[in-house]
């Protein structure tokens, strides 16, 4: 059995747009559902969503059944060994938030990555199917697609250093959290982190890396990718399940539960 190669990787390598869905519900039953609308890549969200490792392989059998959609999985936080086990899992793309430092950069390349090139433990695992990959020691370093998330002051002024990383592949823009860090929290389209935004994806462009976001604003997103984004998403599962709900009670009732809380002049998340 040959290792499987990443074909999200390769997109964004080769500039092809690549328009997501963030899945927060954490269901194999609901992600099946995003898994068959035909979007490129579904991000599995484990910083903001209750989701475990259990609940993950659940939902990566599931997209797995979908071969035009590809599983990116979000990690709670940039940790050596959690990181060891979303691989074994079967994660090829791994999402990592509050990235700062080039030399946190260096540290999740080598978490990534088996030895002589990294620090990544070695196991018969799913992600090699307990070893029915005869290759998959050899040939996994080549295909795990390391995204990291730029969503603070520091992170941007680092960005030229982080960009510069061997074994980054691309930088994700996170507009709420670098906008409290500009200090306009709950206003990622306050004009300043705007501004930010655009130069930002600009800079990891001109530096040949993939530039993500994440925004619900149809004509935010194309303006993204007009400027050089390769990876987007588009929406969030929970979103579309409160404005559709909504929407439906509003047709027969005149009391609408409220919506969820949106930045005052966007519709941006991270």
């Amino acid at each position: 059995m040959q290792t499987p190669v990443n074909p999200f990787k390769q997109a964004i390598r080769n500039q092809q747009t690549q328009i997501g869905l963030w899945v927060s519900m954490a269901n194999p039953y609901s992600t099946e559902i995003c898994s068959g609308a035909g979007f490129d890549w579904l991000l599995l969200d484990g910083e903001h969503a209750p989701n475990d490792l259990r609940s993950l392989m659940a939902q990566l059998h599931v997209v797995a059944g979908y071969p035009s959609t590809h599983a990116v999985a979000r990690v709670p936080a940039g940790d050596t060994a959690l990181i060891k086990q979303y691989l074994d899992l079967g994660v090829q793309t791994l999402l990592v938030p509050m990235v700062d430092t080039p030399e946190q950069a260096r540290g999740l390349v080598q978490a990534c990555r088996y030895p002589p090139d990294g620090i990544r433990g070695m196991a018969g695992s799913r992600a090699s199917r307990w070893g029915r990959y005869p290759g998959y020691v050899h040939e996994a370093n080549a295909q795990v697609c390391l995204l990291v998330q730029a969503e603070t002051r520091l992170a941007l002024q680092n960005l030229e250093a982080i960009l510069a990383t061997d074994g980054v592949d691309g930088v994700f823009i996170g507009p709420a959290d670098l906008s409290a860090s500009l200090g306009h929290v709950g206003n990622a389209g306050h004009i300043e982190v705007q501004t930010a935004i655009e130069d930002a994806i600009k800079r990891i462009v001109k530096a040949g890396k993939a530039a993500g976001i994440l925004t619900t604003d149809a004509a935010l997103a194309k303006h993204y990718m007009a400027l050089g984004a390769t990876f987007v998403a588009v929406g969030l599962d929970t979103q579309l399940l409160i404005r559709g709900t909504n929407a439906l009670v509003g047709e027969f009732k005149n009391t609408v539960a409220s919506s969820p809380v949106v930045p005052s002049s966007d519709k941006t998340y991270s």
